[in-house]
C-alpha cells in the first residue's frame, strides 16, 4: 500500500497482528494506524488465524507482530514455519514471560527482534520501525549470548532423558507413587513390596537421577513429565 506525504508517495509497513487478548491487540492496530507509514493488514487471535491469513496474503505482509503464547499452540511455530517458508516477513515477538530462554528461543528460531509485553506500545510501533528501516533491536552479544542459553537448555534436557532412560518400570512406579503423597510403608504396601525393597529403589532413584532427596527426586520427575500429580 502507498501512502503520500508532501507530494512524494511513500510504501506503508503492512503489518500482521497475532496476539490473543483482542483488547491489547486493538490498542496496537490504534496506535500502528495513527502513524502514516504503518497499515494493519490483518489481525489474527490463534495460529489457525494467523496461518490463514498467511496462506492467502503472505506476500501482503513485511511484518508479523506475534505473542508466544496462543490458545491453539506456539508462536514458535509460526515463526519456524515462515522462515522454512523462505518468507520475506519480518518477525517481532511478544512475550509475557520474562524467562530469556523463551526469547532466545524465538531468535534461533527466525525472530528479528524480541520485546516484553509490558513495554509500551510506543516502544514496540518504534521497535517495528526499526527492524523495518534494518536496525537490529539485539546487538551481536545479545543474539550470541542468547543462542548460547537455548544450547545449555539442550543440553540440560538431553541429560534429563538420559536419567529417565536410567530408570525401570518399577523406579518409576515409586516416583508415581511418591507424587500420590505416599511415605515408604504406603508404597511399599501399594507396590507389594516390603519397605527395605522400597528404600533401595529409592537409593537407586537418587543415584540415577543425582539428587539428594525424595523431594528432589520428585520435583525432577514431576519437571520432566515422569509423573502425574494428581
Amino acid at each position: 500500500m502507498v501512502t503520500v506525504e508532501n507530494g512524494v508517495e511513500k510504501e506503508q509497513t503492512r503489518i500482521l497482528l497475532v496476539e490473543d487478548h483482542a483488547s491489547f491487540r486493538q490498542a496496537l492496530a490504534f496506535m500502528f494506524e495513527r502513524e502514516d507509514e504503518f497499515v494493519v493488514v490483518g489481525q489474527a487471535g490463534t495460529l489457525a488465524e494467523a496461518r490463514e491469513f498467511l496462506n492467502g496474503s503472505a506476500d501482503a505482509t513485511d511484518v508479523a507482530v506475534c505473542d508466544l503464547a496462543l490458545p491453539d499452540g506456539d508462536g514458535f511455530d509460526l515463526i519456524e514455519e515462515l522462515a522454512e517458508k523462505g518468507s520475506a516477513v519480518t518477525t517481532l515477538v511478544l512475550s509475557a514471560s520474562l524467562e530469556p530462554a523463551r526469547f532466545a528461543r524465538a531468535v534461533e528460531a527466525g525472530a528479528s527482534g524480541v520485546l516484553h509485553k509490558a513495554a509500551a506500545i510506543g516502544d514496540i510501533v518504534d521497535a517495528v520501525r526499526r527492524l523495518k528501516a534494518g536496525e537490529a533491536l539485539l546487538s551481536p552479544n545479545e543474539i550470541i549470548e542468547m543462542l548460547r542459553m537455548v544450547s545449555r537448555k539442550r543440553q540440560e534436557e538431553l541429560e534429563a532423558q538420559k536419567a529417565i532412560d536410567r530408570l525401570t518400570r518399577r523406579e518409576k512406579e515409586v516416583l508415581q507413587a511418591l507424587a500420590e503423597g505416599l511415605d515408604s510403608k504406603d508404597i511399599a504396601q501399594k507396590l507389594h513390596i516390603t519397605v527395605e525393597t522400597e528404600r533401595t529403589h529409592m537409593v537407586n532413584i537418587l543415584n540415577k537421577l543425582d539428587v539428594h532427596s525424595r523431594l528432589q527426586a520428585l520435583v525432577f520427575a514431576a519437571r520432566n513429565g515422569v509423573v502425574e500429580i494428581r
